[in-house]
């Protein structure tokens, strides 16, 4: 494995620039120009020093790097399978054998930094990078002393349109006349990650049963004279946290799933395009890989808060510069660690707005090859076996696979 870690790619290269390709067939005019992010409330982050600014950046400011081609075509269902990385798919794909018939074709993406569902969703579905549009993790500070969980949105913001920073590609499309939807369990409907990451398009809740599923996906398809349908599948992440990929389960998992696209590819007309992405990799560390903060003296002190998750963690500290060299003398070659100001020069977090810099943490720490680095405060880290957070290939890397039908 390399000593340099995978750095993510806010362009057309990347994960962030899918729905960007997307909208270039559908509403080229609205292709055309770049979304802006930015536009907050000054009360946002009612803080001085780091306060927000409610400046405007544009997303998408990276160089372009083999974009890859998306087919024309008047509808388009993408389907996001949480956990799906492209080297895992690639080890697997005897389990797979639709994945594996249009694999050979497919584009290795970039996701984002960190490789977490929170933050690459957000950045697929708006096209900005994390410090863009402010979800920066798993786990991170919203206020201070409180650290937020992106996912669940515990203790995050009452009013979810203060923190929705980033137009959604749903938004501008549905603006310009494209029929857009999602489909996803209904749990997730009034989710703060719902409300920011998928904010503008319709919200179906998915029928519980496959086959109805299927059918139910490919009515929303067909929805419309132009259409965008987001379908959202967990099962594979679901599986692979408490058993790993290397897991018999997590294999079945993936057959399971690669029926499931293959049966939703024959109900799709033929005038729909299907696209199979993921939002990260995962890698499995074992007993002997993990690290945890409380029995590490060293790596405790002058902490004020750590949030994050086990494999990219977000320190916050008032000494970032003692608290980096000792978690770097600490962890040595088992984990990369910057402070926040160079990792914004290294472009993990892409583009930083004023009003995110405080939820980045001042020390950030990605754990190399198959180390964790976990913490008593959330006891749920220690029942995991597949992670995922960190700047890996096996975590960074994720696949765009294309299905043009008949």
């Amino acid at each position: 494995m390399s000593d340099d870690p995978v750095l993510p790619a806010y362009d057309a290269s990347g994960l962030t620039g899918v729905l960007g390709a997307v909208a270039s067939q559908l509403a080229p005019s609205l292709a055309a120009s770049k979304a802006q992010v930015g536009a907050v409330p000054a009360a946002l982050w009612p803080q001085t020093g780091d306060s927000g600014s409610g400046s405007v950046v544009e997303s998408g400011s990276g160089s372009v790097r083999g974009t890859p081609h998306i087919p024309s075509a008047k509808r388009y269902v993408v389907v996001l399978l949480d956990g799906l990385g492209w080297y895992a798919l690639q080890a697997a794909l005897a389990d797979a054998p639709y994945l594996a018939g249009i694999f050979g074709d497919g584009h290795r993406l970039v996701t984002t930094a960190p490789s977490t569902t929170a933050a690459a969703i957000t950045s697929l579905t708006t096209g900005a990078a994390p410090g863009e549009h402010g979800m920066v993790g798993y786990r991170f500070r919203w206020a201070p002393g409180s650290g937020m969980n992106a996912l669940t949105w515990k203790d995050g913001p009452e009013s979810v349109a203060e923190f929705l920073l980033a137009q959604t590609w749903f938004q501008r499309l549905s603006g310009a006349g494209v029929a857009t939807s999602t489909v996803a369990l209904g749990k997730f409907v009034d989710s703060g990650l719902t409300k920011v990451a998928l904010a503008g398009a319709r919200f179906v809740p998915e029928a519980p049963s496959t086959p109805a599923r299927i059918e139910q996906a490919a009515e929303v398809a067909a929805a419309g004279e132009r259409s965008l349908t987001y379908v959202y599948e967990r099962k594979l992440d679901h599986v692979g946290h408490p058993h790993g990929t290397d897991s018999p389960r997590w294999h079945q998992a993936l057959t399971k799933v690669d029926e499931f696209l293959e049966r939703l590819r024959a109900a799709l007309n033929s005038d729909t395009v299907l696209l199979v992405t993921g939002d990260h990799g995962m890698v499995d560390v074992g007993r002997q890989s993990r690290v945890v903060i409380e029995d590490e003296t060293r790596l405790g002190t002058d902490l004020n808060q750590v949030e994050g998750e086990a494999r990219f963690r977000h320190l916050y500290t008032e000494r970032p510069r003692d608290v980096a060299a000792r978690w770097q003398a600490t962890l040595g070659s088992r984990a990369w660690v910057c402070r926040r100001e160079e990792a914004a020069e290294q472009g993990w977090f892409g583009p930083i707005l004023d009003v995110v810099r405080p939820r980045i943490g001042d020390v950030v720490v990605a754990m190399r090859d198959d180390w964790a680095v976990l913490t008593q405060t959330y006891p749920g880290e220690m029942r995991l076996i597949g992670m995922h957070g960190s700047l890996t290939p096996f975590e960074m890397y994720v696949p765009l696979l294309i299905d043009e039908g008949e």
